[in-house]
Order: C-alpha cells, then sequence, then structure tokens
C-alpha cells in the first residue's frame, strides 16, 4: 500500500510541473501595441509550423484578380484568421497558443502601393489582445510585390504555435 501511495503521489507531483508556461515578455515602456517582444517556449512542448493562410475569394461573381473578388485588406485579414480557427480545431491549438506571425502583406493599388497596416490591425486586433484572449505573439509585418495566389490578394499569414505536452 505504502509503495502504490507513494508513486501514486509522485506522479500526481510530476504532473502538475510537467508543463511549464510560455513566456511572453512585453514590449518595452509600457506600449500597449498588441504585440509580444519575444516569447519563451519551455522544451517540453510541441511546436507547430503552420503553413501561411491566405484568402478566400469574397465575392466570387466580381472578376477574379480585381480588389472585389477578394476584398480589402480588412476582409482578407479575417478570412484568413477564419481559415487558421477552422484548421486550429483539428491541431488542438488555439489563437492562444500562437507564438510567432510573420505577416505578408502586399502594396494596395488603392493606397497608392502602400500596404494597408492599418485594415490588418482591424482584423488582427479581433484575435489577439483581446479580453477573451490576452496571448501576444511575436511578430513581423512585411510589404511585399506580390502573393503566388495571383492577383488581388493583399495578405498572407504563417504561424508557429506551442502546444503544451501533457
Amino acid at each position: 500500500m505504502k509503495k502504490g501511495f507513494f508513486l501514486s503521489a509522485a506522479l500526481l507531483f510530476l504532473a502538475q510541473f510537467s508543463w511549464a508556461e510560455v513566456t511572453r515578455y512585453p514590449l518595452p515602456n509600457n506600449s500597449t501595441f498588441p504585440i509580444a517582444r519575444a516569447v519563451e517556449v519551455p522544451p517540453e512542448t510541441t511546436l507547430i509550423y503552420h503553413s501561411g493562410q491566405v484568402p478566400k475569394p469574397f465575392n466570387t461573381k466580381a472578376e477574379r484578380g480585381s480588389r472585389e473578388y477578394y476584398g480589402d485588406t480588412y476582409t482578407q485579414a479575417m478570412s484568413v484568421f477564419e481559415k487558421f480557427e477552422a484548421s486550429f480545431k483539428d491541431l488542438g491549438v488555439g489563437f492562444k497558443d500562437a507564438v510567432k506571425l510573420t505577416v505578408f502583406l502586399v502594396g494596395d493599388p488603392a493606397m497608392d502601393g502602400k500596404m494597408d497596416f492599418k485594415g490588418f490591425m482591424k482584423a488582427y486586433t479581433q484575435f489577439f489582445g483581446t479580453e477573451e484572449q490576452p496571448n501576444l505573439p511575436a511578430r513581423s509585418a512585411i510589404q511585399i510585390a506580390g502573393l503566388a495566389g495571383g492577383p488581388g490578394m493583399l495578405v498572407e499569414i504563417e504561424m508557429v504555435l506551442a502546444k503544451p505536452n501533457k
């Protein structure tokens, strides 16, 4: 009886410490910009490198490759985040597990070829840094000339997630 008790107690003790928390370092100077300065992932965590996602067509009746076909940057970013949300269900993770995002934004012809960072951020802040989901990833946002998906696509995002080993 004592052996079984001690073994159970030891396993219970170890189970409490089997997964260390991901550490998210805030930006300096009390910045409220919704990204982490850095994210530290403990060794007993599985990393998932999620391929980049591009938007679904917004209006399939519009001319393919047009702004109306895919929508503006905000619409496209929302589509990409919704695609991630659907994919996460199969992987057993959520936006709370995101530790790194790389965001590719195409210069928008409607904005003299500049990326619509404000439109992207409007979508991003609905998924990160909210009351329901306060975890912030490290993130880069890069303006590029175009995406492999073709004309009209303005947004691609790839993500790294940290899934606790239980």
